[in-house]
């Protein structure tokens, strides 16, 4: 292994981000692996941009779709292509380049936007999960217990408490304090890595495994009550039945993407919480190859959708032909068969 890495350090020797003392150690990639890296970082980058951007357009024109559960996809979907424009493009840089080129204060506006929409996507993941509950549960209830005025409500709090708590996290001097004892050596000029010390990395690990549990222990119940349900549909009117089985539908959708979730975050928010106890040993390499798995869930939940909802490829299809421009097209019923 060390002979491997020799070699490797002499084909991609060490260059340094800027010449001055202190200064980062930069990696020389072949020119062919930089654009192989940087178009397939540019793919994905106009996936989830386009994507999310698709479900944001069709649920805000189509009227059908102003629902509870929809305004909650929506928003989520907002966090996602918000990370995609803002948060990408620079992260693609950092991770070629091995190195921050644009300052300290875009570097903590970076991190803040980074870490606020990464956050908002669990909270509204964990929302969504307690509404697919109440539907799928207790069916009578739910349209008068969520309420699009309630949803505007979780969508406030899927917003407000990420940006308090990130604002905390980047700018106040709580975790410079806890790594005093590492900032002369850790921070080199060009680099723009996360850093927890402990305090910090045991304060995310239930951030995100708290509401990871709220939503595989909902979802638990909802799938043995829908299963019950589905022994019991015989006896619904048609019209109830083929509700009942578009809630079903739904709540397995979101599942799907709670389970794609939890995939790709686990391991970075594994390692942040390790690394804070071994003093920060992960090396840039693995720790980008930890941050762009969990970045690739942001694409993923408008593939779910074109696969598994009717109305969401109906939509796409309307939203990509001439009929857009009809003024009856923002009335017309998506769910219909």
């Amino acid at each position: 292994m060390s002979a491997v890495l020799h070699k490797g350090a002499e084909e991609h020797p060490l260059a340094f981000c800027y010449q001055v003392n202190g200064s980062c150690p930069r990696t020389i990639h072949p020119l062919a692996l930089q654009l192989t890296i940087y178009l397939a970082c540019a793919a994905g980058i106009i996936i989830t941009v386009l994507g999310n951007l698709f479900v944001v357009f069709a649920v805000s024109y189509f009227k059908a779709l102003h629902t509870p559960t929809n305004f909650l996809l929506l928003s989520l979907a907002l966090a996602d292509m918000l990370l995609g424009l803002l948060v990408l493009p620079l992260s693609t840089i950092r991770s070629v380049e091995s190195c921050w080129f644009f300052g300290d204060a875009l570097c903590r506006l970076h991190t803040y936007l980074d870490t606020l929409f990464c956050l908002t996507s669990i909270f509204h993941l964990c929302f969504i999960s307690i509404d697919r509950h109440c539907a799928i549960c207790e069916p009578l209830l739910y349209p008068s217990k969520f309420t699009v005025k309630v949803a505007l409500r979780f969508i406030l709090a899927g917003w407000g408490m990420p940006a308090a708590y990130t604002a905390i996290f980047i700018y106040t001097d709580v975790v410079e304090r806890g790594l005093s004892q590492w900032l002369e050596e850790m921070p080199c000029v060009g680099s723009c890595q996360l850093l927890f010390n402990k305090f910090w990395g045991w304060l995310n690990f239930p951030m995100f495994f708290f509401p990871c549990f709220i939503m595989i222990s909902l979802y638990v119940k909802i799938f043995v009550v829908a299963s019950r349900q589905a022994q019991q549909i015989s006896a619904f009117s048609k019209n109830l039945a083929g509700a009942a089985k578009r809630e079903r539908k739904a709540a397995k959708t979101l599942g799907i993407a709670v389970g794609i979730y939890l995939l790709c975050w686990l391991p970075f928010t594994i390692d942040t919480l390790v690394d804070s106890l071994l003093n920060f040993v992960t090396p840039p390499l693995a720790f980008d190859i930890f941050i762009w798995f969990a970045y690739f869930n942001s694409a993923c939940n408008p593939v779910i959708y074109v696969f598994s909802y009717r109305w969401f490829r109906k939509a796409l299809k309307l939203i990509l032909s001439q009929e857009i421009f009809s003024p009856q097209t923002p009335t017309i019923d998506l769910y219909q068969e």
